[in-house]
């Protein structure tokens, strides 16, 4: 059931593996159809299961009448409250990249008969068909009392508060150095930007999945996560099972964009309910579920003042956050991560406030937190620097520094070489920097850029895996990462490939288990660094114990050399004699043989600013007329550290880049204030990008080398492509219009010119 790498063929043979454009090992059979995802990996005899939502955002359940439901075919079970038994202890909630138990909020539902949000589960019908499941579910009446909601930030506002910390604990909710207050009001430039950005949702192609099935007091997850290890540690702990007990897998997985990332309760309900009929049990969410059950990023306002000289160097940054949370947790992502530390500032403030609302709790979300971080920040100095007469780029190089917020040298930069890179590759040298000066018939056309940068999120803990080589010179390594779109199989072959000296298509790479080494959920841009520094310790240990082997064997050709290298599965001497793995294991009576690695990410809060950097150049026309806007161009240059696959990270980010595209212009929610349901639930009214929509995209690296980050250098693609999208976009509009938008998405009455 695990997601396996195919071993690469054709014209993938041949060491120095990392670096190149390998295609992906699992690429033929997600195109042929045959790999198989979390739904399709259930037991013969598989019930499916259905969830019946609440249609009030806050009260009590007062009745609920299942008749009609139980006489319907195929029907197995109507669980409520009621029925469904207690979980043995509450949730914790914990981000999931800790290694720990990661429930994506600290409520649980089906305890009792208080409703805390729209969508949340009030029962749960079992049936011996998915389609006789969710018809057996809309017979079910529930009945309500009702009580107050509070649905958006209008309605809370006067109830805001600042929490102690956010992100699980993990952060504080305030951050500041020297005397920002003062630093602005004496300042010579003052900027002052607010902006409010409607709710955000993942909607990746592949809904949320579980099957669960019991054996005795054994029970096995398979779940559609980022983290298996996350779900086994969540489940066990929430039905009071012993860790052993808990086997969880995972097939291939169709998406995430940081849904996956936490366990929600949908998980666990389905073990429970698989227990309460003593079958497996599948459930599937549908299309309007994933708009109540994963999380979301939350619906925000953020203000950003900028002090700064007339030469353009900033003095102070102050950066406010407030968003809706739910009832229960202070969950907000964190949006000051990299306004503290990218440029060079005396003094800052970043606080962070919430509100109490009906909702489940946030989650992370495509560029947790400095998504939207960056696209105020950006803004902001995008306005500067129109104020103070400068390039935008030279604004940034000019605040440019080489320590992050607490006085600490970068482990690698790169921005520099990133705007000057983007701003060559985009052609920006010559632009008029002049709104409104640029047309193409009915379209004003205009350009705009932004700095990028993203954390890296190392809060994991030790990270395993293991490698075994055969007697016919084949190599099998697993580790407890699960491939969910990100290349994560192809990456790790050619790792293992180049630490162990054997071709890539010897190797095949086996993930998504439990009972695998761990890896923890990849998130926060981490995977590559996780994933590639345990197996790079696990074939580099095998390597090491066969060269042992050879060293010892006096039948070797190289017994006793000195300065042998290991290509192609060969142990060359200098002198030119040559052993290979296989005759080696087989003149000495051995099957395979195996090693364990492991890696222990450097710390988070360690002698070092741990960013990942890039810039983002875009090209805009504007129909002022109708409010259209059309991206015509996007180019970004990042530096990760090293590019352990350039066709994958090309790739990777150049979705980011769309995705940022789509937060700028596409995407947004709202709720209800009467009634505290989601205006948009399907993808009809909640609107992302088409290759329609896709305009010309260029990615471009800047080499850097980090001694940090891992053993091979890798900092990570996953989030800083879309960071700083939104702004370079804005940017753009304001070039094109000269009208400021302070609101995402870019609805077309922003851009609208008023009726003459």
């Amino acid at each position: 059931m695990t997601a396996v790498g195919k071993r690469p063929t054709g014209g993938d043979k041949g060491t120095g593996a990392v670096g190149r454009p390998l295609t992906r090992v699992e690429g033929r059979d997600k195109v042929t159809g045959a790999a198989r995802y979390t739904a399709e990996l259930a037991p013969r005899g598989t019930l499916e299961l259905a969830i019946v939502g609440a249609t009030v955002a806050a009260g009590r359940v007062v009745g609920i009448d299942a008749e009609a439901a139980l006489r319907a075919a195929g029907v197995v079970a109507v669980l409520d409250h009621r029925s469904l038994g207690r979980i043995a202890a509450p949730p914790h909630l914990l981000p999931s990249l800790l290694g720990h138990a990661a429930p994506g909020e600290s409520f649980f539902p089906l305890q009792d008969d208080v409703v805390h949000y729209a969508g949340q589960p009030v029962a749960l019908v079992v049936a011996d068909s998915l389609e006789r499941a969710a018809y057996a579910a809309s017979l079910v009446r529930v009945s309500y009392v009702g009580a107050p909601i509070t649905a958006t930030i209008d309605q809370g506002r006067e109830r805001a508060y600042e929490p102690e910390r956010l992100f699980g604990g993990l952060m504080p909710a305030r951050n500041e150095r020297g005397d920002s207050a003062g630093a602005l009001a004496s300042a010579s430039i003052r900027v002052d930007a607010a902006f409010h950005m409607e709710a955000n949702h993942h909607n990746p192609i592949e809904a949320p999945a579980t099957i669960a099935y019991w054996e005795g007091d054994r029970l096995t997850i398979v779940d559609s996560t980022m983290g298996v290890r996350a779900t086994q540690l969540t489940v066990a702990q929430l039905l009071g099972l012993p860790l052993a007990n808990v086997r969880a897998l995972a097939g291939f997985v169709g998406g995430s964009f940081g849904m996956k990332a936490m366990v929600w309760p949908h998980v666990t309900l389905t073990a429970m309910a698989a227990r309460a009929v003593g079958r497996p049990v599948r459930l599937i969410l549908t299309r309007p579920q994933m708009f109540t059950s994963n999380g979301h990023r939350e619906e925000q306002e953020q203000r950003v003042s900028l002090g700064a000289t007339h030469a353009g160097r900033l003095v102070a940054i102050e950066h406010h956050k407030l968003s809706m949370g739910s009832p229960f947790d202070d969950w907000a992502e964190p949006a000051t991560g990299v306004s503290s530390q990218l440029y060079g500032c005396e003094h800052y403030a970043g606080v962070h406030r919430l509100i109490r609302g009906n909702t489940m709790t946030p989650t992370f979300t495509r560029g947790p937190g400095e998504a939207l971080g960056v696209f105020a920040l950006e803004c902001a100095m995008d306005e500067l620097a129109v104020t103070l007469g400068l390039d935008p780029v030279q604004l940034r190089l000019r605040n440019h520094t080489t320590v992050d917020g607490r006085g600490h040298a970068w482990s690698s930069d790169g921005l520099p070489e990133c705007l000057r890179l983007g701003a060559e590759r985009f052609g920006w040298a010559g632009r008029d920097p002049v709104p409104r000066a640029v047309r193409d018939g009915d379209w004003l056309i205009g350009t705009g850029m932004a700095a990028a940068a993203y954390p890296i999120a190392f809060f994991m803990p030790e990270q395993r895996a293991r490698a075994r080589i055969f007697a016919d010179g084949s190599v099998l390594v697993q580790m407890a990462a699960v491939e969910f779109g990100t290349g994560a199989l192809t990456m790790a072959t050619q790792v293992a490939a180049d630490a162990l000296g054997v071709d890539p298509g010897a190797v095949e790479f086996q993930g998504g288990d439990s009972d695998m080494p761990n890896g923890t959920s990849t998130v926060g841009s981490a995977g590559s660094a996780m994933i590639s520094s345990a197996v790079h310790a696990a074939g580099s240990a095998l390597r090491a114990q066969l060269l042992a082997l050879a060293a010892g064997d006096p039948e070797s050709p190289v017994h006793g050399a000195d300065g042998v290298t290991v290509s192609g599965g060969f142990i060359t001497a200098p002198s030119g004699a040559r052993d290979s793995y296989s005759d080696l294991l087989a003149r000495n009576h051995l099957t395979d043989a195996e090693a364990t690695g492991s890696w222990r990410p450097p710390a988070f809060d360690g002698p070092y600013g741990l960013l990942t950097f890039g810039a983002q150049f875009a090209e805009v026309a504007v129909d002022p007329e109708l409010g259209l806007v059309r991206v015509r161009r996007l180019v970004g240059a990042f530096a990760p550290g090293r590019v352990l696959n350039p066709l994958l990270a090309r790739s990777q980010l150049m979705g980011g880049m769309l995705w940022g595209m789509s937060q700028a212009l596409l995407e947004g929610n709202a709720m209800d204030p009467r009634t505290g349901r989601w205006s948009a639930g399907n993808l009809a009214e909640y609107l992302v990008p088409v290759n329609a929509d896709a305009p010309d995209v260029t990615v471009e690296f800047v080499d850097v080398h980090d001694e940090i980050v891992g053993p091979l250098g890798a900092k990570g693609v996953g989030e800083i492509g879309q960071v700083g999208v939104a702004a370079a976009i804005a940017n753009a509009v304001f070039h094109a219009t000269g009208r400021r938008v302070r609101q995402l998405p870019i609805a077309p009455e922003l851009v609208m010119d008023p009726p003459a």
